[in-house]
């Protein structure tokens, strides 16, 4: 292969029109987050249709503790891809080269960190959630089975992340549909064929997420371009690993932190018993295939943003932001208003039963129509860490969304006029606005202050 050859790939992000590129670099990523929905999709599907509500509530309960768990280690891959984008932009290929190689080992140990909590801890964590009795011992199976697959998912995730740094997006797509195509047809013959219930599309989830590692681990080996992966290299570079940690923990705390707030709001779903839980579980894996299509736009923002940071284009930073924004805005009202207008069809999907129907409606029209927020303040945070702040976005979202719905559940939940469903979703909306407005002031003064900063240098030269 020759030594530019993956370049076909790749996306300049620091020169030519910019929302042309973004769409080329956000649209097959968007495509790769709705197929990694699909497979949890593919699990409540296949449980709710042949396994029965129970099985249903079973897996969706697991959703919010899953992403508790993993969040921070996502977190890291975020911090990868940003340094890496930077060092990229600003052609520093050793740099970049170390980047790599520490990434893709920090990966496997994340993995095997995640396997050891989550088949070690899932049974007594759920307890904690106060997951029904109904639910729990199906729960624990699919979390312990799960988290068997945790060293594959993070190889993929940490791989994908470096290739979006040089806006390499359609490959990881590839992998994904065919991980995809593999976890369909095994859930279908673990559940149906094999009667393995909640096992089985665990096992097949697991196996899939496997396939998406090998394929992803394969392209960076053959790579000659930017992100060559030599298995014979890995190893932690100090510094490197620094850069990393320093974007990756606040990022990582602050979807933990997230997850955590909503893990505790899952503890309040769950004690309103299993036919809610089933719809809540339903109607939040519709509004995930909405949250994953702004979210392509706040991760093209990251990487648009640190390659031109690094290359020292900050006149394109904040156009960068406005498009990133518009997109989230468009997407969030005409999906968001989608879902709520045919919930009663979506939800059929995972469900016949009219009750859980009714309990996903709920949820769907409380917190999809509003739900263009969240993307708004996904992507000023996008434009944060970009900049290379990475502390700041993290407490804003801890106050503004984290702490706010913990006390909204510890508050106004707890009176008795208020002690209802509805007032558990609404702390979504609300947290979103506030903590989008934050961050906008944040932005605001952080663009300011580069402001000042190349005044002064140009004074000094």
């Amino acid at each position: 292969m020759a030594p530019n050859q993956g370049k076909t790939y790749e996306v300049d992000m620091c020169s030519g029109p910019i929302l042309p590129k973004m769409l080329q670099f956000a649209v097959p990523l968007m495509c790769s987050s709705i197929l990694q929905l699909l497979f949890n999709a593919a699990d409540i599907i296949v449980v709710g249709r042949w396994a029965g509500d129970n099985s249903l509530a079973a897996v969706g309960s697991t959703t919010s503790l899953i992403n508790l768990l993993i969040n921070l280690f996502i977190g890291l891959s975020v911090g990868a891809n940003i340094l890496a984008a930077r060092l990229y932009g600003a052609n520093e290929k050793e740099g970049l080269r170390q980047t790599v190689h520490t990434a893709m080992l920090l990966s496997v140990i994340s993995g095997a960190l995640l396997t050891v909590v989550g088949v070690c801890g899932a049974r007594t964590i759920l307890i904690w959630m106060q997951s029904p009795a109904e639910v729990l011992g199906l729960a624990a199976v699919y979390l312990r089975i799960y988290f068997l697959g945790m060293p594959a998912t993070m190889l993929y995730n940490f791989g994908a992340a470096l290739l979006r740094a040089v806006g390499d997006t359609r490959r990881p797509l590839y992998y994904l549909f065919s991980a995809g195509v593999v976890n369909v047809v095994l859930n279908l013959f673990f559940v149906i064929v094999c009667h393995l219930d909640v096992a089985g599309v665990a096992i097949a989830t697991a196996v899939s997420q496997c396939v998406s590692a090998a394929l992803v681990v394969r392209c960076m080996i053959r790579e000659q371009g930017a992100v060559h992966l030599e298995p014979r290299e890995l190893r932690i570079w100090k510094v490197r690993l620094k850069q990393i940690l320093q974007v990756g923990l606040p990022a990582g705390f602050q979807g933990a932190l997230f997850s955590l707030s909503n893990v505790v709001i899952q503890s309040s779903i769950n004690s309103f018993g299993e036919i809610v839980v089933a719809g809540n579980s339903a109607a939040s894996n519709i509004e995930g295939f909405i949250y994953v299509a702004m979210n392509a736009f706040y991760q093209a923002n990251v990487s648009f943003t640190s390659q031109n940071y690094g290359a020292g284009r900050y006149d394109r930073i904040r156009p960068i932001l406005l498009r990133a924004q518009g997109c989230v805005i468009v997407i969030g009202a005409v999906l968001g208003g989608t879902a709520a207008l045919m919930g009663p069809h979506l939800l059929r999907i995972y469900s016949s039963s009219p009750a859980v129907i009714s309990a996903g409606m709920i949820r769907l029209m409380i917190v999809c129509v509003p739900y263009a927020l969240c993307g708004m303040m996904d992507v000023m945070v996008g434009s944060l860490r970009g900049l290379g702040y990475s502390v700041m976005p993290m407490l804003v979202s801890l106050m503004g969304a984290c702490v706010f719905r913990l006390v909204w559940i510890a508050t106004v939940f707890q009176r008795p006029a208020f002690h209802t469903i509805q007032t558990i979703y609404w702390s979504y909306p609300i947290s979103w606005t506030i903590t989008f407005l934050t961050h906008l002031a944040c932005y605001i003064w952080a663009m300011h202050r580069l402001k000042q900063h190349l005044e002064k240098t140009l004074r000094a030269g």
